[in-house]
């Protein structure tokens, strides 16, 4: 009888081994799979707002005849320029500058020269204007943007 108390103990022993095992095993699965989650996450969080930069609507507009070369500062954070090489005149965009940069429209004729007005209206108000004349003439609109507390978009 001493026997299978001893074998009813290991193989008692032996169970609660494996039930320990199979348990820890679901556990590391579950830690690995938040531990995915959290790192390829599940796309957009919608708990926190986007952040955008506050913006103003300005119009640049080149009037003349012919072509031009057309540099204007769009909706870049960073501040790069556009450059719209040769465009047929006249030529308009509105676009939205962000606060705290310049807007600025620059425009230069053609060898073929001729005359052309750049003008600068920052949310519809006219800022700015400006004349090139000749070969190669070049002329520059720029202004201030209303403070970030302004109504931006």
């Amino acid at each position: 009888m001493g026997g299978e108390t001893q074998e009813s103990e290991t193989a008692g022993k032996q169970s609660g081994d494996r039930l320990g095992l199979v348990i820890g095993g679901a556990l590391l699965a579950a830690c690995a799979g938040l531990v995915l989650y959290g790192v390829l996450g599940t796309g957009k969080d919608d708990s926190t707002p986007e952040r955008r930069t506050p913006t103003a609507s300005v119009t640049y507009e080149v009037t003349g005849t012919g072509t031009a070369d057309i540099t204007y500062q769009a909706r870049s954070a960073s501040g790069e320029a556009t450059v719209v090489k040769a465009a047929a005149l006249p030529w308009h965009k509105t676009v939205d500058v962000p606060l705290g940069k310049e807007p600025t429209v620059s425009i230069v004729l053609g060898e073929k020269g001729g005359q052309a007005r750049c003008a600068l209206a920052v949310r519809g108000k006219h800022v700015q204007s400006a004349t090139a004349n000749g070969t190669f003439g070049r002329a520059t609109c720029s202004g201030m943007l209303p403070p970030a507390m302004a109504d931006t978009k």
